[in-house]
């Protein structure tokens, strides 16, 4: 029988305490990743092109899950507010905007593997932001020990993020300053989504914020996917080579395996 637990309240120390907890299931985790960088720049090219696959593999999963959650969360809605059409409107208009935003960019010249990086710290970034928002939700309701689990999981499940957050990059050498912001691009929202989930949870909120999320992260795995295309071919390689079919497989058994973690 699950103990009663005194539901939180707006306070300093409890705002303080979800920040807290927002960064340990976002921040630290993608930090972590990101600390795979030197090593992984030691890679040949075949070697490149599976992280590049891995990363695919893991937002694809992303995908998957952001917009299963989304629908998820929508069933619980009022019928008056078509909440599935609703996600997959909104889901549908966020690609929309990004693959407009990109195009107007390429056509501009300012894109870059590092641009490419930043659109996949937003994308997970969205992806943590629902993350916390389950989290704060939960104590919110009460649920210390699930609260405490989904903490436990989701930290664990974070941290290969920050290595497809990497991935493009690293032919390059970008400024400290630079991972700093990729850190706080992908895991920063989780703290914005714990505060929203503690304070002021909302389903319908909730829903279009994890369908944009979910459009996101379909606009990045387009964007990965060219410049895996683009690398094999300048390589000579096959793209659907075995290094990168194992890369895009265990991205998705990564992602997997620490998702049960949080669904057990």
């Amino acid at each position: 029988m699950p103990a009663a637990v005194v539901t939180p309240t707006f306070s300093a120390e409890t705002f303080w305490r979800y920040a807290l907890i927002g960064t340990y299931v976002g921040l630290i985790p993608v930090a972590l990743g990101l600390l795979w960088y030197p090593f992984l720049r030691r890679l040949g090219a075949a070697g490149i092109g599976a992280v590049l696959a891995l990363t695919l593999g893991l937002l694809v999963w992303l995908v998957v899950d952001t917009l299963l959650e989304a629908v998820e969360v929508a069933g619980r809605l009022p019928g008056v507010f078509s909440g599935v059409p609703l996600v997959l409107m909104a889901a549908l208009l966020s690609l929309l905007a990004l693959l407009g935003a990109e195009r107007l960019f390429r056509r501009r010249g300012e894109t870059s593997r590092l641009s490419t990086s930043y659109r996949i710290a937003l994308g997970i970034g969205l992806h943590n932001l629902g993350e916390g928002l389950a989290i704060g939700a939960a104590f919110a309701l009460g649920e210390a020990a699930l609260g405490t689990f989904l903490v436990f999981g989701f930290t664990l499940h974070n941290i290969t993020e920050g290595v497809g957050i990497a991935a493009p990059i690293l032919e390059e050498r970008p400024r400290l300053a630079h991972f700093a912001g990729l850190a706080l691009l992908g895991g920063g929202p989780a703290v914005l989504g714990t505060w929203i989930g503690g304070f002021a949870y909302s389903n319908l909120a909730s829903a279009v914020l994890l369908a944009v999320g979910a459009g996101a992260i379909l606009q990045v795995i387009y964007e990965v996917t060219r410049l895996l295309l683009k690398d094999s071919t300048r390589s000579k390689t096959p793209a659907l080579s075995a290094p990168n079919l194992g890369g895009f497989t265990a991205g998705v058994a990564i992602m997997y395996a620490t998702a049960l973690l949080v669904s057990v």
